[in-house]
């Protein structure tokens, strides 16, 4: 796209950050705390060390004095294996992007739902890859609605409308040579699955004609991932000329009896676009090209009339709900800006909610709601955003800001938890049960099977502030909060939490009690596992072609967030403690690490300068 593999390579790390934002760096700040674990173990184990002599028993001293130390060795060890895989699978996967291609997928289209051949999924330790150009049982199949001969346009052949003939041609196998300009006009098939095309031949294969309509999930994984070459509204408007130009819709003497079944299979297109990316269509060169099809396609055959009116009603009823919802975030903000302003007021989370299980179930209430408004084109129009094409520019497509939300939804849980750690509960034994209570959130969370939830939680709890309150966690109970954090244990690339997370979805494909069915996923490694499939995989063959196996692999990760996003909770609302969880105050950074000071004082030279700092810097407000 004029872009050079060395300065794709040199701006890679920064795309990375500024797609992620705080909280994609989620594995970093886990780093982090294991570091401030280490450092917490080993002054313990130079203060034992100090004391050792002048204690009562020396046997029980000195078999503490071990076990520490067996810690310091566990977590060190642990920390430098993480830091050493997150750094090399990271850093290889970028530098290797534009070098690879897709491997051979098991099937040609992406599983709808749940149940699918079981297949590792590309992620950032291991992603799909293959040669350039397919060789080993590749033929070339003519397109599905066109002769193979006729006047092409645009290297697009435009054939016959002659339906049953276009339609048989879908048999025939075209060998030719690699170089041949025939190829152009094909689609390259390995065994029966859809490998590689151009894009003016993909395009052609998404035109319906009287007696081809393309299969449903090709209709997906293109219109899902074509928007990294072809802007959505010039893309609808490429199908209206082909169809206008294959069907000759502009001859004054055609009628529904020469089209046969044309104008339903393109009004049942349009359709399909609209139930999937319904966000398309708030641009308005878009809706413009929905006028023309409809008002033609009605007045050619008026039985129509009906189907097409309810297809824009349920689009109006679509839009309108995210208009009401962006208010709603809107609104959000706003209240939430006006509590922080008053920290006086800040509630025990517990007097609003005294139950785990119940806030946890609110959690997850915020959790669907927040992701049934995520488009899955937002996570290809991320990448399109690291595209430098003029063609594709982020801003011309970009019409939602849904993804963002979410991802601060997760940051502002966790600093709600640290600032319901710390603020008025000047006690150490008030914040050993807000600790405890939120660890039994977090189980709650992992039963239902809210994850990203479950996760903010954790984070939450490991921020510095909090975590260095070593003599408030020294009286928690922390045996549960042990076992969550291995369960989202990021080394590995998350083993564990793959584990769960399949387990979960085991479960929710074949549940029948509707609490069974959700499956809300850590979100951040959900968009990272797409962002390096994205990066990891060529999205052009050395031929030119477009790699359409990667477009399978990234519809079949984004049908399965469709499949867990359109779960309904069954969890009966509590509107105080959702208004609270939204809004409720929540401190900076830096004014958690000052309330944490004054809960337990600093203990060593790098905490009291920090400590000096902050006051310093937050002297000029007060």
């Amino acid at each position: 796209m004029g872009v050079s593999q060395n300065e794709t390579v040199q701006r890679a790390p920064e795309r990375q950050k500024e797609l992620f934002g705080v909280q994609l760096e989620v594995t970093n700040l886990l780093l982090e705390g294991e570091r401030r674990k280490l450092l917490v173990l080993q002054r313990e184990a130079k203060f034992h060390s100090q004391v050792i002599c002048e204690a009562a028993s020396l046997k029980s001293r000195e078999k503490q004095q071990r076990q520490l130390t067996l810690a310091i060795s566990r977590i060190e060890q642990q920390c430098k294996q993480l830091e050493q895989e997150y750094r090399q699978a990271c850093l290889g996967a970028l530098r290797n992007a534009n070098a690879r291609g897709c491997g051979k997928s098991n099937r040609s289209q992406p599983a709808i739902g749940l149940k699918q051949t079981p297949k590792s999924r590309p992620t950032i330790f291991g992603t799909v890859a293959s040669s350039a150009t397919p060789k080993d049982n590749v033929h070339r199949r003519s397109l599905p609605q066109t002769h193979q001969t006729g006047k092409t346009i645009g290297n697009i052949p435009c054939g016959s409308s002659d339906g049953m003939s276009s339609h048989n041609s879908s048999l025939e196998t075209v060998e030719s040579s690699e170089n041949s300009s025939e190829q152009d006009n094909s689609l390259v098939y390995r065994d029966t699955d859809l490998v590689s095309g151009s894009l003016e031949a993909l395009i052609q294969h998404l035109v319906p004609t009287t007696m081809y309509y393309p299969d449903r999930t090709y209709i997906f994984a293109f219109v899902l991932s074509s928007r990294l070459f072809i802007k959505p509204h010039a893309l609808l408007g490429e199908v209206i000329r082909l169809s206008w130009t294959q069907q000759k819709l502009n001859d004054p003497g055609v009628t529904k009896s020469n089209l046969g079944r044309f104008c339903y299979h393109l009004v049942q297109l349009l359709g399909e676009w609209m139930e999937t990316f319904p966000y398309d269509f708030r641009d308005e060169r878009v809706m413009a090209h929905v006028r023309n099809i409809t008002q033609r396609c009605v007045t050619l055959d008026p039985g129509l009339r009906r189907d097409v009116s309810t297809m824009l009603h349920n689009l109006l009823h679509k839009l309108t709900d995210l208009e009401k919802y962006e208010e709603f975030l809107e609104k959000t903000s706003i209240d939430t800006a006006a509590s922080i302003m008053d920290h006086g007021i800040v509630l025990d989370i517990t007097e609003v909610c005294g139950s785990p299980l119940e806030l946890a179930q609110n959690l997850t209430q915020i959790e669907l709601e927040r992701l049934s408004y995520i488009g899955p084109e937002e996570f290809v129009q991320a990448f399109a955003k690291e595209n430098p094409s003029i063609e594709t520019s982020f801003k011309d497509m970009k019409k939602t800001r849904n993804l963002e939300s979410y991802i601060q939804w997760f940051n502002r849980l966790s600093f709600m938890v640290a600032t319901q750690v710390l603020v008025q509960h000047q006690k150490k034994k008030q914040r050993v049960r807000l600790i405890e209570f939120w660890i039994e959130v977090a189980r709650e969370c992992f039963n239902i099977g809210n994850f990203n939830s479950l996760m903010a939680i954790i984070a939450g709890l490991n921020m510095s502030p909090v975590s260095r309150l070593k003599k408030t966690w020294s009286k928690v109970q922390t045996a549960q909060f042990s076992v969550l954090e291995h369960q989202m244990d990021p080394s590995s690339n998350f083993t564990s939490y793959r584990s769960t997370l399949k387990a979960a979805m085991w479960r929710s494909a074949g549940a029948t009690d509707e609490r069974q069915k959700i499956v809300i996923p850590f979100f951040s490694l959900l968009v990272k596992d797409l962002y390096f499939l994205n990066e990891g995989c060529a999205s052009r063959l050395s031929n030119g072609h477009i790699n359409f196996e990667k477009f399978w692999q990234l519809a079949k990760q984004v049908t399965e967030f469709m499949t867990w996003k359109q779960v309904a909770c069954p969890f009966e609302k509590d509107n105080q403690v959702l208004q609270f969880m939204q809004t409720g105050p929540i401190l900076s950074e830096n004014e958690l690490g000052l309330v944490s000071f004054d809960c337990e004082p600093p203990e060593n030279s790098m905490e009291k300068e920090r400590w000096k700092y902050l006051k310093s810097s937050s002297s000029p407000k007060s």
